[in-house]
């Protein structure tokens, strides 16, 4: 290692992100480290797979490689299974010690910083620095745990440390030969669920309505996710109807930001116990854009209405109509839900004084339904077949415009 390089770790480290493992850059990096890692991880990432290496030293330097190719370097400041006592970082990064808060970062980084996660991260030239504490915030002297650089964006790609995650690095199953089990993949995602060591997305195709979706070749691609109860990345297997299926693990964000086609009324592709069990659930009846919404479920009418908590949030409140409600709107029609809502908005049904507070069944579900997922579910279905006749109304009127 040069002179120059001795006195500069920091560019040392830079210089080996994106680089292959023979660089003469990453050579530089493990030197400074220690020459010789005291531990070497590999864990076999998603579908396709991507092979993730995690160099480990004594000194509590760590290099992430994916398939051969650093994509993260880590600075342990505290002791870890493989260092002791962990690094000086101002060894690293002059100006920076072990007991920095995020102000002495923000102070030595003239860069912008973003949130991931929870964190905050700055955007240098070339890799992201992201600065992980014990607590939110990182305001306290004594809670950074580590500092990773990073080639790809926190706010899109999960922490390295998650890589060997024991609960849910095995999700993805294989076959003899090796192949993608896509079956068993999914026995081990149910089996996750049931131990309660994994949990379902709202929002994406259920797991148990995957399969059956995507045979129907209704859309382009159908996707459930799950969420790691250990280490939070959530794994987004997504079978498509022209290529191969994918298994991803993701941040929050980045998940929540995955592309989704609405998913047509069960009628249109579900088996006969399972389109008996959707009768059996919650059904469109009207909405007021903007306002509310009016499903029927056995008879019981439910609104769900918005409510402005400040000038930058809402929030909806969920209640069962009563026998007064349910009266007024078979006799005033939608006009008397559009006035119920406006007495929910104002009543502030967040305060325990509202006298839709105990009412809302978000709040207060009854025997522990999840009442959200119904209603999204309810909402769906109409907004598929809205969708589907918009669709219709417009080639129609492009088939008139022709022939005129």
């Amino acid at each position: 290692m040069t002179r120059r390089r001795e006195h500069d770790r920091m560019q040392v480290l830079l210089e080996a992100l994106g680089e292959p493992e023979g660089d003469a850059a990453v050579r530089d990096l493990i030197a400074a480290f220690g020459t010789r890692p005291v531990e070497t991880a590999a864990y076999r990432i998603g579908e396709p797979a991507v092979i993730s290496r995690h160099l480990r030293f004594g000194s509590g330097g760590e290099i992430v490689l994916h398939d051969d190719t650093v994509t993260a370097v880590i600075l342990h400041l505290t002791p870890t299974p493989f260092a002791s006592r962990g690094l000086d970082l101002d060894v690293w990064i002059p100006g920076i010690g072990n007991s920095a808060t995020f102000a002495d970062f923000r102070a030595s980084f003239d860069v912008s910083w973003r949130f991931a996660e929870g964190d905050r991260y700055f955007v240098l030239d070339a890799a992201y620095l992201r600065p992980e504490f014990v607590k939110y915030g990182g305001r306290r002297a004594g809670d950074l745990q580590r500092v990773a650089f990073t080639v790809e964006d926190p706010k899109d790609t999960c922490r390295p440390v998650h890589d060997g995650c024991p609960v849910c690095r095995e999700l993805v199953a294989r076959t003899e030969d090796d192949l993608f089990d896509l079956d068993g993949t999914i026995h081990r995602l149910i089996d996750g669920i049931e131990a309660g060591v994994l949990t379902s997305r709202d929002g994406p195709v259920p797991l148990a309505d995957l399969l059956t979706l995507h045979a129907s070749a209704l859309l382009e691609r159908v996707e459930s996710q799950v969420t790691c109860t250990a280490c939070g990345r959530v794994a987004c297997l997504t079978l498509y109807r022209d290529s191969s299926p994918t298994f991803d693990h993701l941040p929050l964000d980045a998940a929540l930001r995955r592309p989704h086609e609405a998913i047509p009324p069960v009628e249109h592709w579900g088996d006969a116990a399972r389109i008996a069990a959707a009768r059996e659930a919650m059904r469109y009846v009207d909405h007021e854009p903007g306002s509310w919404f009016l499903v029927e479920q056995h008879g019981d009418l439910y609104l769900d209405s918005r409510y402005t908590i400040s000038s930058m949030l809402d929030d909806s409140c969920l209640i069962r109509l009563d026998d007064a409600e349910r009266r007024q709107y078979h006799e005033a029609g939608r006009d008397s839900l559009t006035d119920l809502a406006r007495r929910i908005d104002s009543s502030g049904p967040r305060r325990e004084g509202s006298p839709f507070h105990l009412r809302n069944l978000r709040l207060y579900p009854d025997d522990g339904r999840d009442y959200s997922s119904e209603i999204r579910a309810a909402i769906a279905d109409h907004t598929w077949l809205a969708r589907q006749k918009q669709a219709a109304a417009q080639r129609a009127r492009t088939a008139s415009a022709a022939e005129g």
